[in-house]
Protein backbone atom coordinates (compact mmCIF):
# COMPACT_ATOMS: atom_id res chain seq x y z
CA UNK A 1 0.00 0.00 0.00
CA UNK A 2 1.33 3.42 -0.76
CA UNK A 3 1.65 6.45 1.71
CA UNK A 4 -1.16 7.88 -0.23
CA UNK A 5 -3.69 5.50 0.04
CA UNK A 6 -2.31 5.07 3.22
CA UNK A 7 -2.90 9.01 3.82
CA UNK A 8 -6.39 8.56 3.10
CA UNK A 9 -7.43 5.82 5.00
CA UNK A 10 -6.21 6.81 7.83
CA UNK A 11 -8.51 10.81 7.03
CA UNK A 12 -11.19 7.95 6.68
CA UNK A 13 -10.34 5.92 10.15
CA UNK A 14 -14.14 5.07 11.32
CA UNK A 15 -15.42 3.02 14.38
CA UNK A 16 -15.71 -0.21 12.75
CA UNK A 17 -12.12 0.32 11.50
CA UNK A 18 -10.85 0.55 15.27
CA UNK A 19 -13.43 -2.06 16.06
CA UNK A 20 -12.11 -4.55 14.06
CA UNK A 21 -9.01 -3.70 15.08
CA UNK A 22 -9.02 -4.02 18.59
CA UNK A 23 -11.27 -7.19 17.84
CA UNK A 24 -8.00 -8.73 16.05
CA UNK A 25 -6.01 -8.65 19.39
CA UNK A 26 -8.86 -10.11 21.12
CA UNK A 27 -10.64 -7.05 22.69
CA UNK A 28 -14.16 -7.09 23.02
CA UNK A 29 -16.00 -3.47 22.73
CA UNK A 30 -18.72 -2.82 24.25
CA UNK A 31 -19.80 0.17 21.73
CA UNK A 32 -18.18 2.90 23.92
CA UNK A 33 -16.14 5.57 22.14
CA UNK A 34 -14.63 8.94 23.62
CA UNK A 35 -11.74 10.65 20.64
CA UNK A 36 -9.75 11.80 23.09
CA UNK A 37 -7.35 15.45 22.73
CA UNK A 38 -4.76 14.40 19.56
CA UNK A 39 -4.10 15.99 16.47
CA UNK A 40 -0.93 14.35 15.47
CA UNK A 41 -2.67 10.93 15.86
CA UNK A 42 -5.93 9.56 16.61
CA UNK A 43 -6.31 8.58 19.80
CA UNK A 44 -9.81 7.10 21.39
CA UNK A 45 -11.09 5.54 24.69
CA UNK A 46 -12.38 2.54 23.98
CA UNK A 47 -14.85 0.27 26.51
CA UNK A 48 -14.17 -3.19 27.08
CA UNK A 49 -17.00 -5.23 28.06
CA UNK A 50 -16.61 -6.24 31.68
CA UNK A 51 -13.44 -4.68 31.85
CA UNK A 52 -11.52 -1.39 32.56
CA UNK A 53 -11.44 1.30 29.12
CA UNK A 54 -8.07 1.05 27.16
CA UNK A 55 -6.72 3.33 24.84
CA UNK A 56 -6.25 2.84 21.11
CA UNK A 57 -3.46 5.41 19.55
CA UNK A 58 -3.41 4.94 15.72
CA UNK A 59 -0.33 6.44 14.05
CA UNK A 60 -0.48 9.27 11.58
CA UNK A 61 1.25 7.81 7.98
CA UNK A 62 4.42 9.24 7.45
CA UNK A 63 5.32 10.77 10.46
CA UNK A 64 7.42 7.74 12.33
CA UNK A 65 8.98 5.08 10.85
CA UNK A 66 8.43 1.59 12.27
CA UNK A 67 11.77 1.78 14.07
CA UNK A 68 11.44 5.07 15.48
CA UNK A 69 7.85 4.10 17.38
CA UNK A 70 9.21 0.81 18.33
CA UNK A 71 12.12 2.88 20.06
CA UNK A 72 9.71 4.61 21.64
CA UNK A 73 7.55 2.44 23.02
CA UNK A 74 11.17 0.32 24.31
CA UNK A 75 12.15 3.79 25.97
CA UNK A 76 8.27 4.14 27.80
CA UNK A 77 8.63 0.83 28.65
CA UNK A 78 12.18 1.09 30.16
CA UNK A 79 10.88 3.83 32.30
CA UNK A 80 7.58 1.97 33.95
CA UNK A 81 9.95 -0.76 34.70
CA UNK A 82 12.03 1.59 36.61
CA UNK A 83 8.48 1.80 38.05
CA UNK A 84 8.39 5.70 36.56
CA UNK A 85 4.70 6.78 36.50
CA UNK A 86 5.09 6.78 32.39
CA UNK A 87 2.03 5.04 30.48
CA UNK A 88 3.63 2.59 28.27
CA UNK A 89 2.04 0.59 25.89
CA UNK A 90 0.92 -2.96 26.27
CA UNK A 91 2.35 -5.85 24.97
CA UNK A 92 0.21 -7.98 22.95
CA UNK A 93 1.26 -11.60 21.37
CA UNK A 94 4.79 -9.80 22.20
CA UNK A 95 4.38 -7.13 20.24
CA UNK A 96 3.78 -3.26 21.34
CA UNK A 97 3.24 -1.96 17.83
CA UNK A 98 0.26 -3.80 15.02
CA UNK A 99 -1.16 -3.17 12.32
CA UNK A 100 -4.82 -4.09 10.59
CA UNK A 101 -4.82 -2.99 7.24
CA UNK A 102 -3.48 0.18 6.45
CA UNK A 103 -3.38 1.02 10.14
CA UNK A 104 -0.64 1.05 12.95
CA UNK A 105 -1.46 0.92 16.51
CA UNK A 106 -0.87 0.61 19.61
CA UNK A 107 -3.53 0.48 22.91
CA UNK A 108 -2.50 1.59 26.22
CA UNK A 109 -4.28 1.16 29.96
CA UNK A 110 -6.83 3.81 30.55
CA UNK A 111 -5.97 6.75 33.32
CA UNK A 112 -7.58 9.67 34.14
CA UNK A 113 -6.61 12.89 36.01
CA UNK A 114 -6.54 16.76 35.61
CA UNK A 115 -4.05 19.23 34.55
CA UNK A 116 -1.25 20.02 36.90
CA UNK A 117 -1.59 23.38 39.08
CA UNK A 118 1.66 25.24 38.48
CA UNK A 119 1.25 27.48 41.44
CA UNK A 120 1.80 24.51 43.62
CA UNK A 121 5.41 24.33 44.05
CA UNK A 122 5.47 21.07 46.03
CA UNK A 123 3.81 19.22 43.09
CA UNK A 124 6.22 21.11 40.81
CA UNK A 125 8.80 19.08 43.16
CA UNK A 126 7.41 16.47 42.34
CA UNK A 127 7.46 16.89 38.93
CA UNK A 128 10.80 17.50 39.03
CA UNK A 129 11.96 14.58 40.78
CA UNK A 130 9.99 12.79 38.03
CA UNK A 131 11.76 13.86 35.31
CA UNK A 132 15.32 13.64 37.16
CA UNK A 133 14.06 10.07 37.37
CA UNK A 134 13.44 9.79 33.82
CA UNK A 135 17.32 11.52 32.78
CA UNK A 136 18.41 8.89 35.28
CA UNK A 137 17.35 6.26 32.44
CA UNK A 138 17.49 8.50 29.95
CA UNK A 139 21.64 8.74 30.09
CA UNK A 140 21.95 5.06 30.08
CA UNK A 141 21.82 4.21 26.18
CA UNK A 142 21.06 6.46 23.16
CA UNK A 143 18.45 6.24 20.57
CA UNK A 144 19.66 4.99 17.36
CA UNK A 145 16.37 5.62 15.19
CA UNK A 146 14.77 8.80 17.29
CA UNK A 147 15.82 12.27 16.51
CA UNK A 148 17.55 15.06 18.10
CA UNK A 149 16.09 18.53 18.56
CA UNK A 150 18.08 21.05 16.74
CA UNK A 151 18.27 24.61 14.85
CA UNK A 152 17.53 23.21 11.37
CA UNK A 153 14.62 21.08 11.87
CA UNK A 154 12.53 22.87 14.54
CA UNK A 155 13.81 26.30 13.32
CA UNK A 156 15.23 26.53 10.02
CA UNK A 157 13.37 23.65 8.14
CA UNK A 158 9.82 25.35 9.88
CA UNK A 159 10.63 28.75 8.36
CA UNK A 160 11.12 27.37 4.83
CA UNK A 161 8.12 25.65 5.03
CA UNK A 162 5.86 28.33 5.60
CA UNK A 163 7.28 30.95 3.46
CA UNK A 164 7.68 28.22 0.51
CA UNK A 165 4.22 26.80 1.31
CA UNK A 166 2.57 30.58 1.22
CA UNK A 167 1.09 30.39 4.31
CA UNK A 168 2.55 34.18 5.30
CA UNK A 169 0.08 36.62 4.31
CA UNK A 170 2.11 38.97 1.54
CA UNK A 171 1.58 41.79 3.52
CA UNK A 172 3.61 40.30 6.65
CA UNK A 173 6.17 38.36 4.52
CA UNK A 174 9.14 40.98 4.94
CA UNK A 175 8.55 41.32 8.23
CA UNK A 176 8.05 37.67 9.19
CA UNK A 177 11.65 36.69 6.97
CA UNK A 178 13.23 39.69 9.26
CA UNK A 179 11.93 38.30 12.50
CA UNK A 180 12.31 34.99 11.80
CA UNK A 181 16.41 35.45 10.86
CA UNK A 182 17.29 37.64 13.83
CA UNK A 183 15.45 34.94 16.10
CA UNK A 184 17.58 31.94 14.34
CA UNK A 185 20.32 34.24 14.92
CA UNK A 186 19.50 35.00 18.64
CA UNK A 187 18.75 30.98 19.08
CA UNK A 188 22.30 30.62 17.84
CA UNK A 189 24.06 32.46 19.97
CA UNK A 190 22.05 31.25 22.76
CA UNK A 191 23.32 27.77 22.07
CA UNK A 192 27.14 29.41 21.39
CA UNK A 193 27.35 31.25 24.94
CA UNK A 194 25.75 27.87 26.56
CA UNK A 195 28.82 25.69 25.00
CA UNK A 196 28.88 22.30 24.85
CA UNK A 197 26.08 20.50 26.68
CA UNK A 198 25.68 16.79 26.74
CA UNK A 199 22.49 15.42 25.65
CA UNK A 200 20.32 12.28 26.32
CA UNK A 201 16.89 10.90 25.65
CA UNK A 202 13.97 13.02 27.29
CA UNK A 203 10.35 13.10 26.76
CA UNK A 204 10.83 16.09 24.59
CA UNK A 205 7.39 17.46 25.05
CA UNK A 206 7.15 17.40 28.40
CA UNK A 207 4.01 20.52 29.24
CA UNK A 208 1.38 20.35 31.99
CA UNK A 209 -0.88 18.41 29.24
CA UNK A 210 0.98 15.71 29.22
CA UNK A 211 0.52 15.30 33.19
CA UNK A 212 -1.93 13.75 34.29
CA UNK A 213 -2.73 14.69 38.15
CA UNK A 214 -5.44 11.71 39.97
CA UNK A 215 -5.28 12.53 43.83
CA UNK A 216 -1.96 12.29 45.13
CA UNK A 217 -0.66 10.53 41.83
CA UNK A 218 0.84 11.32 38.57
CA UNK A 219 1.23 9.93 35.06
CA UNK A 220 2.79 10.94 32.58
CA UNK A 221 1.62 10.18 29.11
CA UNK A 222 2.55 10.73 24.92
CA UNK A 223 6.06 10.05 24.65
CA UNK A 224 5.19 10.38 20.88
CA UNK A 225 7.75 13.22 20.32
CA UNK A 226 10.80 11.81 22.60
CA UNK A 227 14.11 12.94 20.84
CA UNK A 228 17.49 13.25 22.04
CA UNK A 229 18.19 16.39 23.39
CA UNK A 230 18.90 18.58 26.92
CA UNK A 231 17.62 18.35 29.84
CA UNK A 232 16.39 21.97 30.06
CA UNK A 233 13.77 20.61 27.38
CA UNK A 234 11.86 18.54 29.74
CA UNK A 235 11.82 21.28 32.47
CA UNK A 236 11.65 24.65 30.61
CA UNK A 237 7.91 24.51 30.18
CA UNK A 238 6.49 23.93 33.53
CA UNK A 239 7.70 27.59 34.03
CA UNK A 240 5.43 31.04 33.51
CA UNK A 241 5.06 34.16 34.10
CA UNK A 242 8.33 36.83 34.05
CA UNK A 243 11.44 36.24 35.64
CA UNK A 244 10.55 36.78 39.09
CA UNK A 245 7.37 34.25 39.07
CA UNK A 246 9.42 31.98 37.32
CA UNK A 247 12.05 31.65 39.79
CA UNK A 248 10.51 30.00 42.37
CA UNK A 249 9.03 27.09 40.08
CA UNK A 250 12.34 26.81 38.31
CA UNK A 251 13.81 25.74 42.47
CA UNK A 252 11.27 24.04 43.20
CA UNK A 253 11.79 21.65 39.78
CA UNK A 254 15.23 21.71 40.30
CA UNK A 255 15.28 20.63 44.42
CA UNK A 256 13.33 17.46 42.93
CA UNK A 257 15.31 17.22 40.07
CA UNK A 258 18.91 17.20 41.56
CA UNK A 259 17.72 14.59 43.90
CA UNK A 260 18.64 11.92 40.94
CA UNK A 261 20.43 13.67 38.45
CA UNK A 262 23.09 17.35 38.24
CA UNK A 263 21.87 19.89 36.16
CA UNK A 264 24.33 21.64 34.18
CA UNK A 265 23.41 25.66 35.24
CA UNK A 266 24.57 26.64 32.01
CA UNK A 267 21.13 24.95 30.15
CA UNK A 268 19.35 27.73 31.59
CA UNK A 269 20.79 30.14 28.86
CA UNK A 270 18.59 27.67 26.58
CA UNK A 271 15.09 28.35 27.86
CA UNK A 272 14.39 30.91 25.94
CA UNK A 273 16.20 29.50 22.63
CA UNK A 274 14.11 26.29 23.09
CA UNK A 275 10.52 28.40 23.45
CA UNK A 276 11.54 30.49 20.31
CA UNK A 277 12.37 27.21 18.75
CA UNK A 278 8.78 25.74 19.65
CA UNK A 279 7.12 28.34 18.40
CA UNK A 280 8.68 28.26 15.07
CA UNK A 281 8.03 24.49 14.99
CA UNK A 282 4.34 24.98 16.52
CA UNK A 283 3.33 26.95 13.28
CA UNK A 284 4.92 24.73 10.81
CA UNK A 285 3.39 21.03 12.55
CA UNK A 286 -0.29 22.86 11.86
CA UNK A 287 0.86 24.37 8.57
CA UNK A 288 1.95 20.52 8.13
CA UNK A 289 -1.32 19.23 8.83
CA UNK A 290 -3.53 21.81 6.91
CA UNK A 291 -5.04 19.44 4.56
CA UNK A 292 -6.35 17.46 7.57
CA UNK A 293 -10.02 18.49 8.55
CA UNK A 294 -9.11 18.17 11.83
CA UNK A 295 -6.72 20.96 11.95
CA UNK A 296 -8.80 23.10 9.99
CA UNK A 297 -11.61 22.80 12.60
CA UNK A 298 -8.91 22.84 15.67
CA UNK A 299 -7.18 25.67 14.88
CA UNK A 300 -9.84 28.17 12.68
CA UNK A 301 -7.68 30.97 13.32
CA UNK A 302 -4.26 29.69 11.68
CA UNK A 303 -5.02 31.04 8.39
CA UNK A 304 -5.86 34.84 9.11
CA UNK A 305 -4.03 37.92 9.65
CA UNK A 306 -4.58 38.33 13.01
CA UNK A 307 -2.55 35.14 14.09
CA UNK A 308 0.47 36.38 11.94
CA UNK A 309 0.11 39.27 13.00
CA UNK A 310 0.54 38.39 16.48
CA UNK A 311 3.06 35.82 15.92
CA UNK A 312 5.43 38.03 14.38
CA UNK A 313 4.77 39.70 17.54
CA UNK A 314 5.73 36.78 19.54
CA UNK A 315 8.79 36.35 18.12
CA UNK A 316 9.85 39.86 18.29
CA UNK A 317 9.26 39.65 21.77
CA UNK A 318 11.34 36.41 21.82
CA UNK A 319 14.58 38.28 20.47
CA UNK A 320 14.31 40.43 23.26
CA UNK A 321 14.30 37.56 26.12
CA UNK A 322 17.16 35.48 24.52
CA UNK A 323 19.15 38.87 24.98
CA UNK A 324 18.55 39.19 28.88
CA UNK A 325 20.42 37.69 31.45
CA UNK A 326 18.83 33.74 31.49
CA UNK A 327 17.26 32.70 35.23
CA UNK A 328 19.95 32.15 37.67
CA UNK A 329 19.82 28.92 40.32
CA UNK A 330 21.35 29.26 43.21
CA UNK A 331 21.16 24.89 44.82
CA UNK A 332 20.34 24.93 48.37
Amino acid sequence: MTRDSEAQAYADLQPDHILEALDELGFRCDGRFLALNSYENRVYQVGIEDERPIVAKFYRPGRWSNEQIAEEHAFTSELAHAEIPVVAPLKIAGKTLHRSGPFRFAVFPCHGGRAPDLDDMDLLEQLGRLVGRIHLVGRTSDFEYRPEIDIDSYGVSSCEFLIERGFIPPDLLPAYESVADLVLDGVQACFEQTGAISTLRIHADFHPGNVLVHGERLHIVDLDDTRTGPAIQDLWMFLSGDQEEQLPQLDALLEGYTEFCEFDARELRLVEALRSLRILHYAAWIARRWDDPAFKIAFPWFDTNRYWDEHVLALREQIALMQEAPLEWRPF
